[in-house]
């Protein structure tokens, strides 16, 4: 028993040329302040974590030298 299957792609545009033209579909981009807070939050993250892992490393060296 076979099974035929067929996979259609469909992007968006009615036009018939559009589609016959192998074009690849429309990437959508975030804006440009989405990408601002996005990348200060990763900032801010990251500042933070690092500066925990320092705390905990300064204070496992501290004790370590009492």
């Amino acid at each position: 028993m076979t099974t035929n299957i067929t996979i259609t792609k469909h992007n968006g545009s009615n036009s018939s040329n559009e589609a016959l033209a192998g074009s690849p579909p429309r990437r959508r981009k975030l804006p440009g302040w989405l990408w601002f807070i996005a990348l200060w939050c990763f900032g801010v993250a990251s500042a933070m974590s690092l500066g925990f892992a320092f705390k905990l490393l300064m204070n496992a060296t501290l004790f370590a030298v009492k």
